[in-house]
C-alpha cells in the first residue's frame, strides 16, 4: 500500500535500500512469466525504470516487494497487449536435436504456451492477473488475497472461471486444428 505524502523526492539511497531487495523475487516473477532469461532481465529493469520515474509520486511503500511486483506485472501485461512481446519460450538453440519431427513437435508446443499465455492476458480483470499469480507466478491463496484484497473464497471462484475459458478455448483451439 501506498500513503501518499507532501514531502521531498526519494533519494537514490533510499530507492535502493527499498527496491533493490526485490530484484530477485522480480526476477523469479519475470521469468515465469517471459521464459527467458533475457526477456525477465529487461523486464525487471524495465520496472525499476518505471519505479524510479515515479517516486516523487510514490510517497511511502509499505510493502516494496508486492508494489514492485504489481508495477512487473502491469508492463508485461501492457508489453502482451501491444503485441510488442518477442517469441521468448525457448531459443532455438536450446532446443534438443534428435530428429526434424521432434524439432517441429517442441516448436509445436512453444507456440501452444505462447497462445495460452496470450489466452490467459486477455482474459478480463481479475481473471487474467490472478491466474497469472497463481498458475504462472504459483503464488499462494493467501499471497493473492494480500495483494487483490479479495478473499481467498473470491479468488478460488475468479480462479475456477478463468480455468474454464481457457480449457474452452484450448478445446476449440485444438478443434480448429484437426
Amino acid at each position: 500500500m501506498i500513503t501518499h505524502s507532501l514531502h521531498l523526492p526519494m533519494q537514490a539511497s533510499d530507492f535502493k535500500q527499498l527496491f533493490l531487495p526485490c530484484h530477485r523475487k522480480l526476477f523469479s516473477v519475470a521469468y515465469r512469466l517471459m521464459g527467458n532469461v533475457q526477456a525477465a532481465e529487461d523486464l525487471v529493469q524495465e520496472t525499476f525504470l518505471k519505479l524510479w520515474m515515479q517516486r516523487d509520486k510514490m510517497g511511502t511503500v509499505d510493502h516494496p516487494e508486492a508494489y514492485s511486483i504489481t508495477v512487473l506485472r502491469r508492463l508485461f501485461y501492457d508489453k502482451m497487449r501491444t503485441g510488442r512481446l518477442q517469441e521468448v519460450d525457448k531459443d532455438v538453440g536450446t532446443l534438443q536435436v534428435s530428429s526434424s519431427q521432434n524439432i517441429s513437435r517442441q516448436l509445436e508446443q512453444a507456440d501452444e504456451c505462447q497462445r495460452v499465455r496470450q489466452m490467459i492476458v486477455s482474459l478480463p480483470e481479475p481473471q487474467a492477473s490472478i491466474m497469472l499469480m497463481r498458475d504462472v507466478e504459483d503464488r499462494s491463496y493467501e499471497e493473492i488475497s494480500i495483494e487483490t484484497g479479495l478473499t481467498e473464497v473470491n479468488i478460488r471462484s475468479i480462479l475456477s472461471r478463468a480455468r474454464k475459458k481457457i480449457r474452452e478455448q484450448i478445446k476449440a483451439m485444438r478443434y480448429d486444428k484437426d
